[in-house]
């Protein structure tokens, strides 16, 4: 297998841990961050200002926001690489995904809440994409062949 898919298997598996651990812990955890809200509140954005309609259905949005943050993690999260190093990469990746989680929502117009409730729910944020990065890097070194 060559890298780039490597990489890429990484990056699929560090997005899954994501939005399980999210999906999983949002229905448990009253201060959890709503990072679907800001999901679907971005679709909607987005086809509205293409002059399109977003689904009316809740649940189809939510589907929709699920599947994007999980193609987008994976394209995102796979440039944490293969090798050793992939594990400074995968948390640096990491890191600086939920900083900008915490940082972005209000000024993009999507709103603060989400990510921003607590301060809890803001360390919450930063720990979930943290551990998906190195979800990432702990796949892309696994399957490395190279000892960097």
């Amino acid at each position: 297998m060559n890298d780039i898919l490597k990489a890429m298997a990484g990056g699929v598996a560090g997005a899954c841990v994501l939005t399980l651990v999210h999906e999983t812990l949002r229905r448990v955890v009253p201060d959890a961050p709503r990072m679907d809200v800001l999901g679907m509140r971005s679709i909607s954005k987005l086809m509205q200002e293409a002059g399109e309609e977003p689904p009316r259905d809740r649940e189809e949005l939510h589907n929709w926001s699920l599947a994007g943050d999980v193609v987008s993690n994976s394209l995102y999260y796979s440039l944490a690489g293969t090798g050793k190093s992939a594990w400074w990469r995968g948390a640096l990746l990491g890191a600086a995904a939920g900083a900008g989680a915490v940082l972005l929502p209000g000024p993009l117009g999507l709103g603060e809440e989400p990510s921003n409730k607590t301060t809890k729910t803001q360390a919450m944020t930063v720990g979930y994409y943290l551990l998906g990065g190195l979800v990432a890097a702990a796949v892309g070194a696994a399957l490395s062949d190279d000892a960097d």
